[in-house]
């Protein structure tokens, strides 16, 4: 039997909310009918839709599942997820200004990672439908690069060449400013016929860079990408911001928290995303857990011309945090570590009591808990700043501003 309901909210994977149930592709303010199962609403039907409804853009958005909020006007997202940061922050009683959303552009997710299949005549490739393991090709594509989203005939080859009978290859791609970066998991153990093929179709589809798993196959130009004023090639698989207008976007404000610092630490600094850009006008220390990549920010550090000097330490920050003494001697920190957050850091930060930090998250819940722990230290939460690399997506980053309270009222 159907049930009829009114559309309360937004949860947090971007499904409408109506008391207890969860409704997919549901807007708030929205009454819709549909046949309860558990706690979800299927066959759902728009009875009142909602002024924020809008026509999804991508042709595919009903069946892939790699997008959520498609139908959901731009303002309702923007919105939708900088209450995500709000009602977090409420949660845990720290307050702040959150800034309206930064949002990237369409198609420019620089990144994306395809499922690739053998079929009866020849592949297929694309993304996963939704709560499916189905493969949906996504010729249009609104979210990636027009170079990605023309790249499924290349990772259909790869399959051809190197899929299993029984499962998908993942197939990262990646859109360096010379050529696709491709790095292949999940595919047939490599001899030597596959490893000859595999270097043909790196050619044959003018590939910069080809791993199968953890092993080079072929490299033609490496893949680099502009950080300031250098150009890293980070190893396969590294960590990138997932557009361009992103990194920038999270590059300007770090640099505008840091302001005039002359020293600074970079913690969870990946390949230089902030160290090599803030090199610019102050000395960095960047420190990272995985060799491989603080070896390509010294890389594009030492290539570059007119920066400050760079220095990297490989350590794990989970395990063995810097500590106070270690931090004394910074101006100012940058931290951006993954979704667990940065618990032990934090609160090691909290007792050496560097002026200023700047805190890039990928994750408002775990963000909001080390806030906490800082504000009740003695920092300042100045401002939160949403911003949106990927679009029509649930997920949301941030950056924000965190000052010893003394600090902030010296620039009133």
């Amino acid at each position: 039997m159907r049930k009829t309901v009114t559309i309360e909210r937004l949860g947090q994977q971007g499904d409408g909310v109506a008391g207890d149930m969860f409704v997919p592709l549901a807007l708030p303010g929205e009454v819709v009918s549909g046949i309860p199962d558990g706690d979800q609403l299927t066959e759902m039907r728009v009875e009142t839709p909602s002024a924020d409804r809008v026509s999804a853009p991508c042709p595919h958005f009903r069946s892939c599942g790699g997008c959520q909020v498609q139908h959901a006007s731009d303002t309702c997202v923007a919105g939708w997820k900088r209450g995500i940061v709000e009602t977090a922050l409420t949660v845990q009683g720290v307050t702040a200004t959150v800034r309206p959303t930064l949002t990237s552009p369409d198609r420019s997710r620089r990144r994306a990672t395809f499922a690739a299949r053998r079929t009866k005549k020849g592949a297929m490739a694309g993304f996963h439908a939704r709560k499916s393991d189905a493969i949906i090709p996504v010729p249009s594509c609104v979210l990636v690069t027009p170079t990605l989203a023309k790249s499924a005939p290349m990772a259909e080859a790869l399959a051809v060449a190197g899929a299993s009978r029984k499962g998908a290859l993942s197939v990262s791609v990646t859109d360096s400013v010379d050529g696709l970066d491709v790095l292949v998991t999940g595919g047939k153990p490599l001899d030597g016929p596959l490893r000859i093929t595999l270097a043909a179709l790196c050619e044959a589809h003018g590939l910069a860079r080809l791993t199968w798993e953890d092993e080079l196959i072929g490299m033609r130009v490496p893949p680099s990408y502009a950080m300031g004023a250098a150009r890293v090639v980070p190893p396969p698989g590294a960590f990138l911001q997932a557009t361009e207008h992103g990194q920038a976007t999270l590059t300007d404000l770090v640099r505008d928290i840091v302001g005039p610092a002359k020293s600074v630490l970079d913690l969870f600094a990946g390949c230089g995303t902030f160290a090599l850009p803030l090199a610019k006008t102050a000395e960095v220390h960047a420190v990272e857990g995985d060799r491989a990549m603080l070896a390509a920010l010294d890389g594009g550090w030492r290539q570059a011309q007119g920066l400050k000097r760079v220095t990297t330490e490989t350590r794990d920050l989970f395990r063995r945090p810097l500590m106070p003494d270690e931090l004394a001697r910074f101006d100012a920190a940058v931290i951006d570590p993954p979704r667990a957050g940065a618990a032990a850091q934090i609160a090691e930060l909290t007792q050496a009591k560097i002026e200023t930090i700047a805190y890039v998250s990928c994750n408002p819940q775990t963000f909001v808990r080390d806030a906490k722990t800082l504000c009740d230290a003695g920092y300042s939460l100045d401002w939160v700043q949403p911003v949106d690399q990927f679009r029509w997506s649930a997920h949301v980053e941030l950056v924000a501003a965190f000052r010893l309270a003394h600090i902030r009222d010296q620039r009133r």
